[in-house]
């Protein structure tokens, strides 16, 4: 009796096999696509130190602790939309995250879902190229998330993910600026908001969220299969 139950156990343990096609992982592909639009209008605010520019001159003179406290202090709004792409490829597998990426895109052409809106006027928007370069960053992470995967390979993996993401989204911001014949200045200034300190982050909360997508994965691999 004892063995047939461990070994009726061990048919439900997760060893890297892809999740089948089931009614349950349509639903779940359909809620993380919900998922992706919450985190595109979500904000995190982050507090993080840095050092200014007038870093010399603030501390040759006489403040109090807590002012000297926030002076080194940077307040950022963040918007989680990256990692929540990567939650989704670690916690549903490539075929299910490309899916997901894929609706989300398509539902953008109809309704406004994306940051600044949506419609296919949408595709002449400087940082749509960031959302279309979502679905090779989801493939190669995805291609790299398959089977077994080392924890210390996943700072990697998220790396090449984010800048994937960034890189493809600056060239078609080059191109669609060429079309235009948007200034230079203006350019810059929105690569500097959009792959700045933003890809920073970015790289940080996607190796938190693919950890986290990896172990939701164990449990969802049970429940689907």
């Amino acid at each position: 009796m004892s063995k047939r139950v461990a070994r009726e156990l061990n048919s439900f343990r997760y060893k890297g096999e892809p999740i089948k096609v089931t009614l349950g992982t349509l639903v779940m592909t359909c809620l993380c696509v919900i998922l992706l639009i919450v985190a595109t209008f979500s904000q995190i605010t982050v507090h993080h130190p840095y050092i200014p520019s007038d870093t010399w001159y603030f501390l040759s003179q006489d403040h109090t602790p807590i002012e000297i406290l926030k002076h080194f202090m940077k307040k950022y709004e963040y918007i989680p939309q990256i990692p929540m792409i990567f939650f989704i490829v670690a916690l549903m597998g490539r075929k299910f995250g490309i899916t997901a990426i894929v609706m989300y895109i398509i539902l953008g052409m109809f309704f406004p879902v994306f940051a600044l809106g949506g419609g296919i006027s949408y595709l002449f928007e400087y940082g749509f190229g960031y959302i279309l370069a979502y679905l090779p960053a989801v493939f190669f992470a995805g291609t790299l998330l398959k089977g077994k995967t080392d924890y210390l390979r996943i700072p990697v993996i998220s790396l090449v993910g984010v800048v994937t993401i960034h890189v493809l989204g600056i060239l078609y911001m080059l191109f669609i600026s060429t079309l235009r014949h948007a200034p230079w200045e203006l350019v810059t200034s929105w690569i500097a908001s959009q792959s700045g300190v933003q890809m920073l982050y970015d790289i940080f909360f996607t190796i938190i969220a693919v950890i986290l997508g990896k172990q939701l994965r164990k449990l969802l691999w049970i429940v689907m299969c």
